[in-house]
Formats: structure tokens, sequence, C-alpha cells
């Protein structure tokens, strides 16, 4: 007979959420967990809001009565140092869960935004004094990876396995369609048709951000977020060593790094595209290009939107296909072919609607990569997925700087041809990378494993 457990046994981790065989119910149907319903919608409307400032404020930061800085001082405020807070929120905001818990993390995030943008709003621009615009400015930057990843890391780590890739279609599509998609449609509408000034939009986007802020930090009661998800050693609140904790699994689990790695690439070609195409396909820099500034703006939405999309086929697509394969063949090989094709056809072609449609296949095989935030955390143990996310998290910042990093270092030496081509071949390193993200809980993987068994 078994001797019961006492108080001096070590306390194990809790285990993954259950995946009962029960067929799923309601809006669980389409990949939503019911506990979790309100945390996407926050999600969205917070997006949104931040997603307002996207498409003017580095020119209106250059205008008189918007700061009065120069192109230089206003692309250093919302882009430099806004971006390496940004990479630094990433990061804390899958530790800090591990820590805290994702929901304490994500009213740190909204409290963390409302509090600096009215800063912004009410004390920086007035003043017009660069300093102090960019140190507000770059730490508001923390707030909205600590708020929208943390919900990440909850909604990962509370979903069962067989809904994980369908979550991260849903997560990644109220993401992307706040931030830049509908927050850029909401700046235009606002100061457009309603003839609202800069100014007061941005005071809308607080407004949203306070709404979506609240929403995600009080509606979401599923329990498990509500608690630290890494075990007691990790979770010690008197250890100033806790924020590094889980570093060690870039060394302890290789493949965490490749998948670091693997979403660096993910996204650094799109954010490096459209910091290029002004200059190749538009007039910038005295460029005599075929699309217009109003051209180029259309078809940075449209690719967004198709991506948009896509990101909810992909999410439940990958939970059939295999998260790996899913990630290798759609989003590394498919993106590796559609990036040059995207920027070559269009450039041979001088047309607007061939350059829209070759972003839309761009937009759409970037999807592929969204079962990705399912493998991550679900290749390790339940103390590391915290730090695994993190990773994630983190490679979904560095995006930001190491796009535009390539543009900036090879586009003077190759011109846009050899960029595109560059970044093709970042897409088939990383296809080869993607190759070790293996783990029983793929779909693909638990598939394969009794055909194995049977032919044993």
């Amino acid at each position: 007979m078994d001797e019961p457990a006492t108080s001096r046994q070590p306390q194990r981790p809790p285990s993954d959420p259950p995946d009962p065989a029960m067929p799923l119910r309601g809006i669980e149907r389409i990949g939503i967990p019911k506990p979790l319903f309100w945390g996407f919608v926050a999600v969205l409307i917070y997006m949104v809001g931040d997603g307002v400032e996207i498409s003017y404020l580095t020119d209106y930061l250059q205008q008189d009565d918007g700061g009065g800085l120069d192109g230089e001082q206003a692309t250093f405020a919302t882009v430099t140092i806004y971006g390496i807070a940004v990479m630094i929120g990433s990061w804390l905001s899958g530790t800090l869960s591990a820590i805290w818990g994702p929901r304490r993390v994500m009213w740190l995030g909204a409290a963390w935004w409302v509090v600096f943008e009215a800063i912004f709003l009410f004390a920086a621009i007035p003043s017009q004094e660069f300093g102090f615009i960019v140190a507000v400015y770059g730490i508001r930057g923390f707030a909205y990876p600590l708020f929208a990843f943390a919900f990440l890391v909850w909604a990962q780590t509370a979903s069962p396995e067989r809904m994980r890739g369908s979550v991260a279609g849903w997560f990644w599509f109220a993401f992307t369609g706040g931030l830049p998609t509908l927050g850029a449609g909401v700046a235009a509408l606002a100061i457009g048709p309603l003839g609202m000034s800069h100014y007061d939009t941005l005071i809308l986007s607080l407004v949203l951000v306070a709404i979506g802020g609240a929403l995600g930090s009080f509606a979401v009661r599923e329990p498990s977020g509500l608690k630290p998800i890494a075990d007691e050693s990790v979770a010690n609140p008197t250890s100033y060593r806790r924020l590094f904790e889980g570093v060690d699994i870039l060394w302890r689990d290789r493949r965490t790094l490749a998948g670091g790695l693997v979403r660096i690439v993910n996204t650094a070609p799109q954010y490096g595209f459209f910091a290029m195409f002004p200059f190749t396909f538009g007039n910038a820099g005295g460029n005599d290009g075929f699309l217009s500034v109003a051209q180029i703006a259309t078809l940075t939405a449209v690719t967004y939107g198709a991506n948009i999309a896509a990101n909810l086929f992909f999410g439940v697509f990958g939970d059939y296909f295999g998260w790996r394969r899913t990630v290798t063949l759609f989003g590394c090989v498919g993106c590796a072919v559609a990036t040059p094709l995207w920027y070559f056809t269009a450039m041979a072609t001088q047309s607007f609607m061939v350059a829209i449609a070759l972003g839309c296949l761009y937009g759409v095989l970037l999807a592929g990569f969204v079962p990705l935030s399912a493998l991550m955390p679900s290749m390790v143990q339940h103390k590391d997925k915290g730090a695994a996310l993190a990773i994630l998290n983190f490679g979904a910042g560095g995006a930001a700087f190491v796009g535009p990093m390539v543009v900036a270092v090879f586009y003077p030496l190759v011109g846009g041809g050899g960029v595109a081509v560059v970044f093709s071949c970042l897409y088939l390193a990383v296809a080869v990378l993607s190759t070790v993200l293996k783990d029983p809980s793929d779909p693909a993987e638990k598939r394969a494993a009794p055909a194995v068994q049977t032919v044993a």
C-alpha cells in the first residue's frame, strides 16, 4: 500500500492544464477558452489605443505645438529609445509573470501606460524639452509589452494543449488588429472626418488604453493567472536575483535559444521593409519611386490586414498540421520565397496592384509563425514556461531593431534588392534552426508516436 504524502516531501510544480477528450463548446470551438475571453477583448482595445499614435506621432513631435523637435530627435524618441524599452519590457513580461502571476503584470502594464502617457501629454509635450520628452516616452515603452505579453503567458499556460495554436492565433489577431491596424484607423477617423486635433487624438488613445487595461486587469478571473506560474524557488519575493531566474534556460535547453532566434527573424523583415519602402517603392530621399505616400500607407495597411486574418487560420491549422511543421514550411520557407518575390516583381512591374497582391501573400505566410507561441512554452517544464515565453517576447521586441538595422547596414552596400535577398537568407537559416523545435505535445508529434509504436 502506498504511503501517504507528508509535508517533508518536496512540492511538485503544477502540471499543465488538463486536456480532456470532451468536445469543445461555445466560443471554445473557435479556439478561445471561455475564462479568457475578456482578456482577448482587453488586448484588442488596449492595443488600439496604443496604436493610435503610430502613423503620426513622429511628425507631430516636429510641429511647433507638438514638441518642437527636429526630425532626428523625434525619430530617436519614437524609434530608438522606445524600441529599447519595448525589448526590455517584453523580456520582463515573462519573467515577472513567473514571479508575480500574469494578472499582476497586466495591472502594472495598464497603470504604467496611463501614468506615463498622462505625464507625456500634460507635461512633457508642453515643455518642448527634448530630454524630458525622450525620457517620459521611452519609459512608457515598457508598458504595452507588460500588459499584452503577460496575457500571452497567461493564455498559453492556462489553455489545454489541443487549443494552444488556436489561442496563439487569437492573441496575435487581437494584438495586430489593434497595433497598428485599428489604431491607425481610429487616428485617421479622428483627425479626418471627426476633425479632432493631433493632441486630442492622443488623449483619445489614453482613454482607450485605460478601458482595455481595466478590462484585462479585472474582468479576467481564470485562476491560474492570479498566482505565480513558477515554483516557489523561482518565485521567492525576497531574492534580488528573481528577475534573472530562468535565463539559464538558454543553455539548459538550447531549443529555447533557437526559438528566440526564429522569433526575431519572424517579423524583422516586416519592420525592415516598411522602413525601406519609402526609399525604394516611394519618392523619399529623391528616389524616383512608383508609389505615392498614400499608396505606401495603403500597402502597409492591406499587408497587415491579410496577416491578421491569416493569424486565425494558421493558429487553428497548426493544431492539426503540427506546430513545428507549420512554422518551418509556411513561416520560414514560405517567407523566404515571398520576400524577394514581393520586392523584385513589384519593382519590375512598377504596379501598385502587383505590390498589393504580393504584400498580401507575404502577410499571409508571415502568420505561419503563429504556432511558435504555442510551441515555445510547451517544450519546457511548467516552472520554465515564463522564461520560455520571456525569450519569445524578447524576440518579438528584438525584431523591431534587427529589421531596420539590416536595412541600415546593407541598403547602402547592395540596395533594396540585396536587402530582400538578405532577408530571404535569414528566413532560410531559421528554417534549418526550427527543425530542432520538437516536443511530444506538438500535434504532429502526437500523431506520429502511435504510428512508430505500431511499426515497432
